[in-house]
């Protein structure tokens, strides 16, 4: 191999990893923005200080969140302490009036509703309106579940929000299905 093919191999690594970083970086800010609410929202439409653990069922976004999904979520976090890692909540269960604030700020943030659509659902779609979603951090908690959280149930389902999670009980038995590059693929959210 010549040095030039050999500068070209290592040239299109170095730029695959930096559209890999920026990528993964950019998902981070985002999720980071539409994570912080203004502040006419409040704990009881299922606001969550940061920090805030699956144990802190005091919290709304935390007690109103679906049963069979807080299981599968306390199963992989007691596995995952094992390992050194520890799930942080960032957003679960939402009211519909913190929802459509969410979505009202995205289509502020994004200019268009089409394009705020890409990162927040409606009040009428949105599984974190009806308990079935949760938003976990920090990032080696999202890495952890990317690898182990199909034997949960526990699945990523958009491929850009790496902290949204839903349980999906066939992935036990079967994996994960594909993911939607983000919600506006996703069938459910075309109501």
């Amino acid at each position: 191999m010549s040095h030039t093919t050999a500068r070209r191999r290592r040239f299109r690594r170095c730029l695959t990893f930096l559209f890999v970083g920026s990528a993964v970086g950019a998902a981070v800010i985002i999720g980071t923005l539409l994570a912080q609410p203004d502040s006419s929202a409040a704990q009881d439409d299922g606001v969550l200080p940061h920090g805030t653990s699956l144990t802190d069922a005091g919290y709304p976004g935390i007690a109103n969140l679906d049963t069979a999904l807080m299981q599968a979520l306390n199963d992989a976090a007691a596995d995952a302490a094992d390992d050194g890692v520890a799930f942080l909540v960032n957003d679960g269960w939402r009211s519909p009036a913190y929802q459509e604030q969410l979505l009202r700020d995205a289509i502020s943030t994004y200019g268009t509703e089409d394009e705020a659509r890409r990162w927040v659902a409606t009040p009428a779609t949105s599984a974190h309106v009806s308990g079935d979603a949760v938003d976990i951090g920090p990032f080696d908690g999202t890495y952890w579940l990317s690898q182990n959280g199909a034997q949960y149930g526990l699945c990523q389902i958009y491929v850009n929000e790496p902290w949204h999670y839903e349980l999906i009980p066939d992935a036990i038995d079967h994996g994960c299905p594909p993911m939607y590059a983000d919600p506006t693929e996703d069938p459910r959210m075309q109501q």
